[in-house]
């Protein structure tokens, strides 16, 4: 089973959410679950920046040797940042899901889409293996 990390969230698409309770503006990325489901990732499509994002909606696609995934906004809101390194290097999503992986940035305006603890991903994951 591949590590998760306790300080962040999940959502049941297999996307990860930082800083939601820290502030205004959230970090997204795709587990490494979702990664090593995925196998070899050779293309990374982020939402635009400026976009505007609503929770649950697909907003870009990961795209591996093996086949296309949607990316879902877990919030919805403005995206800030897109990160150009995981579009440059998509195998970063593999080597490094949960730090230089990360794909988008955005400021939060509403709600966002119901979110797992680590605890609730773990289970739902082992359900799926």
């Amino acid at each position: 089973m591949s590590d998760i990390p306790e300080e962040l969230q999940y959502t049941k698409e297999h996307e990860w959410v930082a800083g939601l309770d820290d502030g205004t503006t959230v970090t997204v990325g795709i587990t490494n679950y979702a990664a090593e489901a995925l196998g070899d990732v050779v293309f990374v499509q982020p939402p635009d920046l400026g976009a505007v994002v609503t929770a649950g909606d697909s907003v870009g696609e990961v795209e591996s040797t093996k086949s296309v995934s949607d990316i879902y906004a877990p919030v919805g809101g403005e995206v800030v940042a897109v990160n150009q390194a995981v579009v440059d290097d998509p195998s970063l999503l593999n080597s490094d899901p949960y730090g230089d992986g990360w794909i988008f940035q955005v400021r939060v305006d509403g709600d966002p889409a119901d979110l797992l603890s680590a605890e609730e991903y773990t289970a739902l994951t082992s359900g799926e293996s």
